[in-house]
């Protein structure tokens, strides 16, 4: 991602000779102010000397000032970001550029770009005299911990001239953006119940559906394989017909994240709120992978990529952009003043959607019957409940009697949801593994069922 631009012109900012005076350094504003105390002497005492050396110093620091201010417009600077989108916790360069489009060198530049605090502190570089034509490149890195879009620029730049005597500066129009994204943790390739392979099992064949004599011909094409022509309605229709190709239909999934403010204790990017953002950007990574077409769900009912094929992403060829565009909405996604899953559940209820995997929060005795309730509308259910009482314990710890996550947990077992209990400190690999245990009925990881 590249930006350039210039300076703006005498034009745009006004008052020149004002702008150029309030550049002057303290040894430029020394120098104006020596030699005008010294053309003053001369006046007064008649020494026709002393008069030169006063206009000497009185004008050198107002002509640094000009000359300076006329060819500061014809610097140019880009920004190149490498790589634009970044998962939390990596690092991004951003590569800078300055380029003199003027015919004359350039004086010392200092370069300073503005960066929001969380990417670490303000770089700032001092770029020796570029000749004419000449160009300098200069890099930082950058680096944040926590998932967000932050604006990079605008770009600053300092001329001085020579001598010292005068300052100036300016700042370019463009900006770039850095997105970073959520962490993605590779998950092994487990099957659960009610999935159907990417592009194997859940192809739905409409010959084996209509039948042999319902089955909808079309005409014939060159090239068509002679085995597919039907020969019934070719005989109907009197030319050659043949058999429609088999519509393959990709596997769905769709991943349910919880953003209910109410469901979530703490933040920052140990809390149990960015433990389920990266639970679903790592599941949603994953079922692409696996040739599903996949689609982001939330607790408002919103979908991502879109409404346009029921919400979930295209065909192979999208799958990147859709990825990209669900990474893009999980990097910026926060609480919801929701206090129920009703309108997830709404968007779900149309119809078998494929396996669906989601990252719960607290849920009360309300919620978690409107949660068992959506496991009938999709093939198979997988779910990760997060609960701030238990990710609030250290994994010694022993649940107090208050702890009513274990019957949650039953609830939706008995609606037939894979219920994985989310304790503070384990990976979703991990868990995601527990989960095929649960399925397969072979026993549990170590500390975490018992703790349900």
């Amino acid at each position: 991602m590249t930006h350039g631009g210039t300076a703006r012109t005498a034009e745009e900012d006004g008052g020149g000779l004002r702008t150029a005076l309030a550049g002057l350094t303290t040894r430029g504003r020394s120098f104006l102010a020596a030699g005008v105390a010294a053309a003053i002497c001369a006046y007064v005492l008649g020494q026709s000397e002393l008069l030169r050396v006063g206009i000497l110093l009185a004008v050198l620091p107002l002509a640094c000032a000009t000359v300076l201010y006329r060819t500061r417009y014809r610097v140019a600077g880009s920004r190149r970001l490498s790589p634009s989108r970044v998962p939390a916790g990596s690092e991004a360069r951003v590569h800078l550029r300055m380029d003199n489009v003027s015919r004359l060198p350039t004086g010392l530049l200092m370069l300073q770009d503005r960066v929001p605090y969380v990417l670490g502190p303000r770089p700032r570089f001092v770029l020796d005299r570029v000749e004419a034509g000449g160009r300098r490149e200069v890099s930082y890195r950058v680096r944040s911990d926590l998932r967000g879009r932050y604006p990079l620029g605008p770009l600053q730049l300092r001329l001085t001239d020579p001598f010292g005597m005068c300052e100036l500066s300016r700042s370019f129009s463009t900006y770039d953006t850095l997105t970073v994204i959520p962490r993605v943790e590779p998950l092994p390739p487990v099957r659960f119940a009610g999935e159907a392979q990417g592009y194997g099992d859940g192809r739905q064949r409409s010959l084996a559906l209509a039948g042999e004599d319902d089955v909808i011909p079309r005409g014939y094409r060159y090239g068509d394989d002679l085995r597919r022509v039907h020969w019934r309605s070719t005989a109907r229709y009197g030319e050659l017909m043949v058999r429609r190709e088999e519509q393959p239909q990709r596997a769905r999934c769709t991943v349910l994240l919880d953003t209910r403010a109410i469901a979530f204790q703490g933040a920052g990017p140990d809390s149990a709120f960015e433990w389920a953002v990266t639970g679903a950007a790592s599941a949603l990574v994953h079922m692409l992978e696996r040739g599903f077409s996949v689609r982001l769900l939330t607790d408002t009912g919103s979908s991502v990529p879109g409404e346009g094929a029921d919400g979930f992403a295209g065909a192979s060829q999208e799958s990147a952009d859709a990825a990209g565009l669900m990474m893009d909405t999980l990097a910026v996604i926060d609480h919801s003043d929701g206090a129920g899953l009703s309108r997830a559940y709404d968007v779900l209820r149309g119809g078998n959607e494929g396996l669906l995997v989601a990252f719960f929060g607290d849920l009360d005795e309300e919620q978690t019957a409107m949660a068992a309730k959506m496991s009938g509308r999709s093939g198979g259910a997988l779910a990760f409940v997060l609960d701030s009482d238990a990710w609030g314990r250290e994994p010694t710890d022993v649940p107090g009697p208050g702890d009513r996550s274990g019957e949650r947990l039953r609830l939706l077992r008995e609606a037939g949801w894979t219920a994985v209990p989310v304790p503070r400190g384990v990976t979703l690999t991990e868990l995601w593994r527990e989960a095929d245990r649960q399925r397969t009925g072979v026993g549990a990881l170590s500390g975490t069922e018992g703790r349900s």
